[in-house]
């Protein structure tokens, strides 16, 4: 497993600065260079967070760039078959994926990202793309010998929730549950323990990724109460500026779409994260 090392405060400020330049159009006006320098390597090279099955995880029984499965891990394949290319798949920190666009460290960062307009902003995103329908999107875990305590947003008052920073999930306890306490965890699988130890008392979750915990830890449950939110799916992040790169990505993504590959690898997906050898993998910063 290729680990992508902690960026420092050094790096940190150049990936501002270097955001703040595309944001303004920098050297990006005639619809960016990265396209060109993906198809020049043959590689197009994407962050991700292992730690959110179905979407990306871990396959232990395999090695290298086949140890990452899931919808999302399929879709990057599909992404650079249909550009042409050889697919480098670097495994990071969530918060790194998004740092590691800015900076230009990858081409893309593929890992569950919803739209946002704070996202927008700041990187190139990709047409939705939407792996399943469920009718709650997002929701919370609590533990199951709980679960008649958590009813209405007031329950929650006070309480420790688990969210991944700079997630959605962060975003909807701020605002939905504003008297709760975001708890921030590095990856959804601790965010688990921390629920069935009692360091918290709810875990933010996708549902599909909620549905698939509770069948790894029957302890656990989805909560009687959901946020008020429904996804039109997510996207694929790029450095602000590349929109050639954008537009090669949205042409695939309509393609994939229209032939109706989405239900097919979410099933797949869902299968394999049921498998003894599907592990959520999370990859510490290094300090």
């Amino acid at each position: 497993m290729k680990n992508w090392k902690k960026i420092t405060g050094l790096a940190l400020t150049a990936a501002l600065a270097l955001s703040l330049l595309t944001a303004c159009g920098g050297n990006q006006e005639d619809g960016g260079k990265r396209l060109d320098e993906i198809k020049e390597k043959g590689v197009f090279t994407i962050a991700t967070s292992p730690d959110f099955a179905p979407s990306e995880f871990v396959d232990s029984s395999k090695t290298g760039q086949d140890q990452y499965v899931g919808f999302d891990m399929t879709l990057a394949r599909y992404l650079a078959e249909e550009l042409g290319v050889e697919l480098d798949i670097q495994a990071m920190s969530f918060d790194a994926c998004q740092t590691a666009v800015s900076m230009g460290a990858v081409d893309a960062a593929i890992s569950g990202f919803a739209p946002s307009d704070d996202r927008k902003e700041n990187y190139e995103l990709s047409i939705p793309y939407r792996a399943s329908i469920n009718e709650i999107d997002q929701t919370l875990l609590v533990r199951k010998s709980d679960v008649d305590k958590y009813t209405k947003p007031e329950d929650f008052d006070g309480l420790d929730i688990g969210c991944q920073n700079a997630s959605l999930q962060y975003q909807l306890v701020t605002e939905q549950l504003p008297n709760a306490k975001p708890y921030i965890i590095g990856d959804l699988g601790v965010g688990a323990l921390e629920l069935q130890s009692g360091n918290i008392e709810a875990l933010a979750v996708a549902y599909g990724n909620g549905v698939q915990i509770c069948e790894n830890n029957p302890d656990l449950t989805l909560c009687a109460w959901h946020f008020d939110y429904q996804s039109i799916g997510q996207v694929v992040l790029m450095a602000k500026g590349e929109t050639k790169l954008a537009e090669a990505i949205n042409e695939a993504l309509a393609k994939a779409e229209e032939a109706g590959k989405y239900p097919e690898w979410y099933a797949q997906a869902m299968e394999d994260a049921k498998s003894a050898n599907a592990i959520e993998v999370s990859i510490p910063d290094e300090e």
